[in-house]
């Protein structure tokens, strides 16, 4: 398959401990180029959504894409991926709706996929990889299934640690916290501190460069730097908004009906413009929408466009999401988008991962 040029494997450096990697639940690859970024090799990606294939494969040089179900992986299967003679590393980002404060606790609990987690432990304990990753939502720690996870490491001898990490402060210009659990069997890990404590990215650092669109217009350029059309009075709506702000700020003509009701009045965050000098809101599979929270841009009268929200993932510029010429929905471009681990966080992973293979290294010498 041809590779995007402009977009490589890091060329890992020869004094680097060798490490290779599997990224369960890979979807487009965010986790995987982070990985590459930070020098490690990922040998292969899991996941059950076919999109998930052109953007992972072609993107990440020699990374190989399996659409397979994490119930259907043997651990046997797993064992074959990774190269002789490395340090094995088994990734992952269970799907977070069964975990997040959006969902339904009722609709949650028979939810199926809460039983990804214990099919990950399952694969952890046929093939006692030597470092186990895993990225969520921070709601995660509320639930027992996360304890018997944790609980299911350390019985075989993982030793491990559990942060909340603020995604500006790893370098994505992003309002976004998540939790990032790092298990070894050589001895205790952890992820390296922040490194943008002082001067967090923006939203004008991120896409302040991308040429300005209106509502339903594309570039001519990049074919994922696209705005969704908005209606009249939407348009008038986004035109009425302030950056920072939401639907409050409307005089009462525009504000709709579902908000002036008592139950409706307690949700501001919709209907808003981002703001340039501040690191944008979380971004969800539905940052296209104008209506889905405050995805208008700063000052241009529509929502973000998919390129803008991969950059705010901070995905590289030139990062691919479907081949040329063809057209990939505004949900599909959103769940891809959204649902990734932003790059720069897991490049942060992965370098905590060889920064913790290097120190055990020196001690044994």
């Amino acid at each position: 398959m041809h590779r995007l040029s402009c977009i490589r494997n890091t060329q890992v450096d020869q004094d680097l401990p060798q490490i290779a990697a599997v990224d369960l639940f890979c979807g487009a690859g965010g986790l995987t180029r982070g990985l590459l970024d930070a020098g490690i090799r990922v040998v292969a990606g899991y996941d059950t959504d076919p999109a998930c294939q052109y953007p992972y494969e072609y993107n990440n040089s020699h990374a190989i894409f399996h659409k397979k179900d994490i119930r259907e992986i043997s651990a046997k299967e797993l064992i074959a991926q990774f190269p002789d003679r490395a340090y094995r590393l088994l990734v992952g980002c269970a799907p977070c709706q069964p975990f997040s404060r959006y969902t339904n606790r009722e609709h949650a609990a028979g939810d199926n996929k809460w039983a990804l987690l214990q099919e990950f432990v399952r694969l952890i304990q046929g093939t006692t990889p030597e470092f186990v990753s895993m990225e969520n939502v921070t709601a995660v720690q509320r639930h027992p299934v996360f304890h018997s996870f944790v609980n299911a490491l350390k019985k075989l001898g993982y030793q491990l640690s559990v942060h909340v990490a603020y995604a500006p402060e790893y370098g994505v210009p992003q309002q976004r916290e998540r939790l990032v659990l790092l298990a070894s069997l050589l001895g205790p890990i952890k992820l390296l501190k922040p490194t943008q404590l002082n001067q967090v990215p923006t939203v004008r650092t991120a896409i302040g460069h991308l040429p300005s669109l209106c509502a339903g217009q594309a570039s001519d350029k990049d074919q994922l730097h696209r705005a969704c059309d908005l209606s009249a009075i939407n348009l008038r709506r986004i035109r009425a908004s302030k950056p920072g702000g939401c639907w409050r700020d409307w005089p009462p003509d525009l504000i709709a009906a579902c908000h002036r009701a008592p139950t409706g009045k307690t949700y501001p965050s919709v209907y808003g413009r981002m703001q340039w000098d501040e690191p944008s809101p979380t971004i969800t599979t539905q940052f296209f929408g104008f209506g889905n929270g405050r995805f208008g841009h700063p000052d241009q009268d529509r929502a973000l466009t998919p390129r803008e929200g991969a950059l705010l993932q901070s995905f590289p510029l030139n990062y691919q999401f479907n081949p040329p010429n063809q057209f990939v929905s505004y949900a599909t471009l959103g769940r891809l988008i959204g649902n990734a681990v932003p790059v720069r966080l897991a490049k942060a992973i992965g370098k905590s991962v060889l920064s913790h293979v290097k120190s055990h290294a020196r001690k044994q010498t």
